[in-house]
């Protein structure tokens, strides 16, 4: 069992934990993600590691509430335990001979993408971070990203926060503005990073994308995870998650990540209407 050290409410549907998980705290790097499963009877879920506090023995995660899993875990409070917490699995974010780094977040991606940013401003790197939302009110770890970044640009798609658009927008000024970036490393919705490399690709900046498809047993052996790059088969539980981004197939991504989207809001009602019964 692993305990919840600290949860942090980052907006209305987006928490941050603490678990006290000291043997994956001990390895975990940036660009790294675990298992976990709330109760026995739960299923498997796969969380980038967020960030990690080796001295304390915690790793952090960010979730978003999208359905029942992340509606049970969202309801355990500190103090309470989950059941399994396994990793780190996947592989590191390569940092080396970057010295000059853009990093391009979108909505919950952020959380993946700050541990990133955050490790190549420890490297010593230059760090440019550019982070959208939908609104204001979506809005996550920007004192975080101000604190690691020697550059942040926050865009909102209604304007309400930071500039308006969308974060290709900052990305090709910066580029056509001179900047010379070593790597620009992407993490968000799979719609974005095939838009941020189609802006990167015309001025052959290397771009890695950081993918999350569906994931059952983190090993490679259920293939769950499969994608297509450069023309193979890839796993991203074991080969990834960080890939080219210029040989990643988005539109056989996408088309396999809507799958389960029914089924997903069938449980994230089924989990609704359990919690509400339990209430009364």
């Amino acid at each position: 069992m692993y305990k919840i050290v600290k949860k942090r409410v980052l907006n209305p549907t987006v928490t941050m934990m603490d678990i006290y998980a000291p043997m994956v705290a001990k390895k975990a790097q940036a660009g790294q993600f675990i298992i976990l499963r709330v109760d026995e009877d739960g299923e498997r879920i796969p969380l980038t590691v967020a960030g990690y506090d080796r001295a304390a023995g915690t790793v952090k995660i960010i979730f978003q509430i999208v359905g029942g899993t992340t509606m049970r875990l969202n309801a355990k409070n500190e103090g309470e335990y989950i059941c399994d917490f396994v990793g780190p699995l996947g592989c590191a974010t390569r940092t080396d001979g970057v010295k000059k780094v853009c990093v391009v977040g979108g909505g919950v991606g952020c959380a993946i993408a700050l541990p990133v940013a955050q490790r190549f401003k420890e490297l010593g790197c230059e760090v440019h971070s550019i982070i959208g939302f939908r609104n204001k009110d979506l809005l996550i770890l920007e004192d975080e990203f101000r604190a690691c970044s020697d550059k942040l640009t926050i865009m909102t798609d209604d304007g309400s926060y930071g500039r308006q658009g969308v974060v290709t927008v900052p990305l090709k000024e910066e580029i056509e503005a001179g900047e010379q970036f070593d790597e620009v490393i992407t993490i968000g919705p799979l719609i974005m990073m095939k838009f941020v490399v189609a802006t990167t690709k015309p001025y052959n900046i290397p771009t890695t994308v950081s993918m999350n498809p569906i994931m059952i047993d983190g090993t490679g052996m259920c293939g769950g995870c499969r994608l297509t790059v450069g023309g193979q088969t890839k796993f991203a539980c074991v080969d990834g998650p960080d890939f080219n981004g210029f040989e990643v197939d988005f539109d056989e991504a996408m088309s396999r990540a809507s799958a389960y989207a029914d089924f997903e809001r069938r449980e994230r009602e089924a989990c609704c209407n359990l919690f509400t019964k339990e209430v009364k």
